[in-house]
């Protein structure tokens, strides 16, 4: 984040401190219940949002040399990918072309894997470049004649930027992530994340709608209450800020220690190592800037509404090289899960049930909530549903 930027939020953060205030939308938000149990909705979801938007899928830390790999079943379509032997980042989907086999396995909780010069299908051994090209048919001269160059992998639109990486799940039609990301393209660049290090990802299976996941972390009104004796002490979530850019969203929160900055000039503030920052990536991703490190939670539909299943990374700014450097952002794992897995996700299951008993055809956001409105309405509008 740009130093302007960072200047800017922490005067909006210490005078909704000195006022007692916090970011606030224009109305009340009334988002139908049907948005998180309806199968048809879901379909939805899966073809508009998970199939034809390009999502972010990893990091550049999650491939950092050529031949590195990791897949992703997540979006209902079986997708590799992979860093090529010209270090660009290429995205199949994970499907042999002659008898239809996964060619690879590494989900990220693991850890990328490594192919070496290529991919060689499990069943009967055919072999593929890391840039998707047929190479091999075992026994060729007995399996017949086959026109290699159209029967290379199938190939996923993909690019890396910023130290994101995105794929179209749904094909390989062209985008661009800068106009993807809009207003936001110059701050997130700002962080240098295309140089940061992956520490871990654990796989996470909740019994909750993926929005109610995503919501979790988009709004700060709740921390007095389910995190009074957790995170309620460390963050001042009654005086968050909120902006929106484009369907995406950011909030800014404070930490206790922000007030010293009143004590030192604008131009020496630092800023972000007294705020928690939540941007939420439309249509899944979250990402948490946490003073020295940054969170992602990619979230993605389960096999009904009623399910989820994300990705959890840390990602840190240097290699943990040593055992107290290890020790250390363990802490931050640790940190990282309990909250959400002990207070957040257990009562979000609770909330899921809820939906089916008929007690509520609608959930009531208030003004004080801004970025769960902002982000339910960015998905009505995508999904072209009336009244967004």
């Amino acid at each position: 984040m740009e130093q302007a930027t960072q200047i800017g939020l922490a005067r909006t953060m210490l005078s909704y401190i000195e006022k007692g205030e916090q970011a606030r939308g224009v109305s009340q938000f009334a988002n139908p219940v049907r948005d998180y149990i309806c199968p048809g909705q879901a379909a939805q979801e899966r073809d508009v949002l998970f199939r034809e938007h390009p999502l972010i899928l990893g990091m550049t830390a999650d491939l950092p040399k050529p031949g590195d790999f990791f897949t992703n079943d997540f979006t209902g379509r079986p997708i590799l990918v992979v860093r090529g032997k010209d270090g660009k980042v290429n995205a199949f989907l994970n499907v042999c072309r002659h008898r239809g086999a996964k060619l690879a396995t590494a989900d990220l909780a693991q850890g990328c894997a490594h192919a070496g010069a290529s991919f060689t299908c499990p069943y009967h051994g055919w072999a593929y470049g890391l840039d998707g090209r047929l190479l091999g048919v075992r026994e060729a001269e007995a399996f017949g004649e086959i026109d290699r160059a159209t029967h290379g992998l199938r190939r996923l639109a993909a690019v890396e930027r910023h130290g994101f990486i995105w794929v179209r799940p749904g094909g390989d039609a062209p985008f661009d992530p800068d106009e993807l990301l809009g207003d936001l393209t110059s701050e997130l660049s700002a962080y240098g994340f295309d140089c940061y290090s992956h520490y871990e990802t654990r796989t996470l299976r909740r019994a909750m709608n993926w929005k109610l996941v995503v919501g979790t972390f988009l709004e700060g009104y709740h921390i007095k209450v389910l995190h009074r004796n957790t995170v309620a002490p460390l963050i001042l979530g009654a005086h968050t800020t909120f902006d929106a850019f484009g369907r995406h969203g950011r909030m800014a929160v404070p930490r206790p220690g922000i007030t010293a900055l009143r004590e030192t000039p604008e131009r020496d503030w630092d800023v972000l190592r007294h705020t928690a920052v939540v941007y939420s990536l439309f249509p899944n991703t979250v990402l948490v800037w946490q003073s020295d490190h940054m969170e992602t939670w990619r979230v993605f539909q389960g096999a009904s509404p009623d399910e989820s299943v994300m990705h959890a990374s840390l990602y840190i700014p240097e290699p943990a090289l040593t055992d107290k450097a290890k020790r250390h952002w363990d802490r931050n794992m640790k940190i990282l899960l309990d909250t959400v897995e002990q207070e957040d996700f257990p009562l979000g299951e609770d909330i899921q049930r809820g939906f089916h008993s008929g007690a509520q055809d609608h959930l009531l956001f208030g003004r004080v909530e801004p970025a769960l409105a902002h982000f339910h309405g960015s998905v009505h509008k995508a999904l072209g549903i009336a009244g967004a």
